[in-house]
């Protein structure tokens, strides 16, 4: 029996999106476990929500469909103000990390598909499968999945390349919301780990340890952090038609953030002594609504019954891939980065990334840093990382599989 669909328009969707949000908000409040181990409050409350569009599929045959034009959008809007933030000198003093995080993502790329290829072999499926049930669509999210599925279906005969593709995203998402923030609390708290400026601004979400910031955000600073992050979306449209016009393809997040690094910049060398944009709270409190709304958004609208059909092939892999993962960031990718805070804080990300999508490792970010302090440094690394190399590298590797 094929289920009822009720599409669910965009209003309505990003109106449930702030109650779940509020909802995970809440729970977070009064589990002290989830505040501990550093899981976002979008994750509690997106997860849940997920769990009851599950059980109105399983038990009513209802599948809920959600117009999600505004969460895409948010995700515009944030990564505008992760530009906007990107001071000139951090993106000097980052280019060690950033060369690192290069060449520990492009390691990561190999591992997931290895893996992902060994246990596509086990459980009867193609070797070249191997890629949906690792970088493409793990490191890649739904999208990169979606976009190569086709292929795979092609070159091995593959029937549901795409729902496996998907399926295995989906969980991914699930697991990159979970793992990082437990990490984090490993190497911060284990090793006794603080930041190096602790009285830096936050990059995005303001401070738990009950600081008082609300002195510093008026009408004046909002509207002020609004009207250049529009302006760096503005710019950023126009830099993606020209990027699209020479024949590239690149989310649409990505120039947005490279004019928002534009803007800020300029803004800081032409005008010095006016007031700032970046490194304020008001830009903190309205890329955390952002990055928060989003993220309820996106695991609200999880398909979880896709996941269940592929048994116990994505429990046995997705196991093997999260364990890669949690170690990898642990005995490689902290030591590596510097065994340091921002270390710390790039694994909680990497986790996310690894397994997820970039705004899940700036959500595991956030949560880790509104607690123990900031590290703007690791808010500019992973998403140019993420933003720029993965889709070049993960193209690469997978088509070379693929074409094998």
């Amino acid at each position: 029996m094929t289920a009822e669909t009720l599409q669910i328009p965009d209003f309505l969707t990003a109106t449930l999106g702030f109650a779940v949000y509020l909802l995970g908000v809440e729970i977070n409040a009064r589990v002290a476990a989830l505040r501990q181990f550093n899981i976002p409050e979008p994750v509690t409350g997106g997860l849940l929500a997920s769990l009851v569009v599950l059980i109105l599929y399983l038990a009513f045959d209802l599948e809920l469909s959600f117009d999600l034009a505004t969460r895409d959008f948010l995700l515009v809007v944030f990564f505008a103000g992760i530009g906007l933030n990107a001071r000139l000198s951090d993106l000097i003093s980052g280019g060690k990390p950033l060369f690192l995080l290069l060449i520990l993502t492009l390691v990561t790329i190999v591992a997931q598909n290895g893996i992902g290829a060994i246990g596509a072999s086990m459980f009867g499926y193609p070797a070249q499968a191997g890629v949906l049930f690792g970088s493409a669509s793990l490191i890649g999210g739904h999208g990169t999945a979606i976009a190569w599925a086709p292929e795979v279906a092609e070159a091995t005969g593959l029937d549901g390349a795409t729902e496996l593709g998907v399926a295995v995203a989906t969980l991914g998402l699930v697991l990159a919301a979970l793992v990082g923030g437990p990490i984090a609390r490993l190497l911060v708290e284990g090793r006794n780990l603080s930041p190096a400026r602790p009285d830096e601004d936050h990059t995005v979400g303001l401070p738990t340890d009950g600081d008082d910031v609300s002195s510093k955000i008026d009408h004046l600073s909002i509207m002020r952090v609004l009207l250049f992050l529009n302006l760096a979306i503005i710019a950023g449209y126009s830099l993606g038609e020209a990027i699209s016009a020479a024949g590239l393809k690149l989310p649409l997040f990505v120039p947005c953030l490279i004019m928002g690094i534009v803007i800020a910049n300029l803004r800081a060398w032409l005008a010095p002594s006016r007031p700032p944009i970046e490194r304020t709270p008001s830009l903190a409190l309205i890329s955390e609504f952002s990055l928060g709304a989003f993220l309820a958004m996106s695991l609200m609208s999880l398909q979880l019954w896709t996941i269940a059909e592929l048994g116990l092939a994505i429990v046995v892999i997705m196991s093997a891939q999260t364990l890669f993962a949690v170690a990898f960031v642990i005995w490689v990718l902290f030591p590596i980065m510097g065994s340091n805070y921002r270390a710390a804080v790039l694994a909680a990300g990497f986790g996310g990334f690894a397994l997820g999508a970039t705004p899940t490792a700036i959500a595991n970010m956030t949560a880790v840093t509104k607690r123990y302090g900031p590290s703007p440094i690791a808010f500019i690394v992973l998403p140019l990382v993420s933003a720029f190399f993965v889709d070049i590298a993960n193209a690469i590797v997978i088509q070379t599989i693929v074409n094998f």
